[in-house]
């Protein structure tokens, strides 16, 4: 196993020593490296998709398939529905037009997903094709050999009108495509309850002093402002991350990253960020016990319903979890959605505030065909052809809130709440990826951990800033 691998395995697999199957859904490019075409987003748009299916144009026409009898196994983090039913569906029908392919689709549990994966890897028994968030642990795959080149594959049968910002996305540091989108645009909201607003008089707000304006409104109404399952971590991550943009632009992780430039992790704009949360956490802002409540299993959502809580920071996927779990009337009728609020001081002093902290993929495909043509074949027309329909576009908007990265599909987009998500990447210069998928993976999950530390109030902030910067010198020195 190549050095890379084995770094990320000691940072994620000290709680998972043997592989678990499970249920999952949520979670939080290019190259792992700020400042390239997979850290900026164009705004979406172009000409209508053309996606193909069974019933369809074929995206993959000319390619054909083996009639030999082929195995493959699949994992995925869908195993809750709606995403669920949804997303076996394309599985069920690439297997009803070849029969003699058998696809296994396994469910993982999304907070340990990326560990099993890796202990998968280590004992090499990774599946044939997996799905990943992009970012700098796809390209520890790929340079421990376990994602497939597929730019044969594409110039040659590619008829599916990707964003440039998702197809960038998913090319290695070295310019190969190793995966292909499919999860949908993931934009980090704020979810709100409509009708609260409406009760107490409460407007939108554009700026951070207006929703802190609106945070002490709802607690002198006895609500309790944001709900957060921050017991998964990355999700209290959401919070901060858009802070620190607010803070310092896209130039404050681009600076950190690349340590020519002279900047850290432990700069002012992250510290700042990390002051504000906890400034929140102490005025009663965030939710008591916030680390105690897992997002998978709903818990933050929960608070939504119940009226217990009046907002909710989360992706584009939780809103079709929302409707889901409560139905349409309540959806429509209930759950508003708008962008993370600016910071007018940083915009004064020339802070760049068009930053979306998203992903242009939400999750992508990889393939580990360990060279069988065979199964690298027909994972390309799985992935290009039957994950991008026409009805399957129309089942991820319509059930779970998702747009997918091609063009033209926003002129589908009728829901106020949806297009909260695609203007959050229409109107943005530069898309920060998450952090737990943006960093290596073992600075990654130091990230995660401080994240529970940070909003737990049991580390300063400077403290929290400075071990992530610790976590990635580390990695520098032991990757040079």
């Amino acid at each position: 196993m190549k050095k890379v691998l084995a770094l990320a395995l000691v940072a994620a697999m000290t709680a998972t020593m043997v592989l678990g199957c499970g249920g999952g859904n949520g979670g939080s490019g290019s190259s792992a490296a700020p400042g390239s075409s997979a850290a900026q987003t164009q705004a979406p748009g172009g000409s209508q998709a053309t996606p193909g299916s069974s019933s369809e144009a074929p995206a993959a026409e000319g390619l054909v398939l083996t009639t030999d009898e082929l195995n493959i196994e699949m994992w995925d983090i869908a195993s809750s529905d709606p995403t669920k039913t949804v997303q076996e569906g394309p599985v069920q029908e690439f297997m009803a037009d070849h029969p003699n392919i058998h696809i296994n689709q396994v469910h993982m549990v999304n907070d340990t997903y990326k560990q099993d994966l890796i202990v998968a890897m280590s004992a090499d028994k990774a599946p044939q094709m997996f799905i990943h968030w992009t970012g700098g642990p796809m390209n520890e795959y790929y340079r421990s050999g376990f994602c497939d080149v597929l730019d044969d594959l594409y110039d040659a049968y590619n008829k599916v009108d990707y964003l440039e910002s998702g197809l960038s996305m998913c090319r290695a540091t070295d310019g190969k495509l190793i995966a292909l989108p499919y999860g949908g645009l993931s934009a980090t909201v704020v979810y709100y309850n409509k009708k609260m607003f409406e009760e107490y008089g409460i407007e939108v707000p554009k700026t951070i002093d207006e929703f802190e304006a609106v945070c002490d409104k709802l607690l002198e109404n006895g609500i309790v402002p944001i709900s957060l399952g921050n017991g998964s971590k990355w999700t209290g991550s959401l919070i901060y991350m858009y802070l620190v943009a607010r803070y310092g632009g896209p130039e404050a992780v681009i600076n950190a990253y690349y340590p020519e430039k002279g900047g850290s992790f432990a700069d002012e704009p992250f510290v700042k960020a990390a002051e504000k949360v906890q400034e929140w956490v102490r005025k009663g802002y965030i939710i008591e016990g916030c680390n105690s409540m897992t997002s998978d299993a709903g818990g933050d959502r929960a608070k939504i319903y119940d009226n217990t809580c009046g907002m909710l920071i989360h992706l584009s996927s939780c809103g079709g979890n929302m409707k889901g779990d409560m139905g349409e009337e309540w959806y429509n009728e209930t759950l508003g959605a708008f962008k993370f609020p600016i910071d007018t001081e940083s915009e004064k002093a020339g802070v760049n505030q068009n930053v979306a902290v998203g992903s242009a993929v939400g999750n992508a495909f990889s393939i580990n065909s360990k060279g069988n043509e065979d199964v690298r074949k027909a994972l390309w027309v799985l992935a290009n052809q039957y994950f991008t329909t026409d009805h399957y576009a129309a089942n991820m908007l319509e059930q779970c809130n998702k747009v997918l990265s091609i063009n033209g599909l926003q002129e589908n987009i009728t829901d106020p709440v949806v297009m909260v998500s695609w203007d959050t990447f229409a109107d943005a210069t530069h898309t920060q990826l998450f952090y737990d998928q943006y960093l290596p993976a073992s600075v990654a999950e130091v990230h995660k951990d401080t994240m529970s530390d940070l909003f737990g109030l049991t580390a300063s902030p400077e403290d929290v800033c400075q071990r992530l910067q610790d976590a990635y010198t580390k990695y520098l020195e032991e990757n040079k």
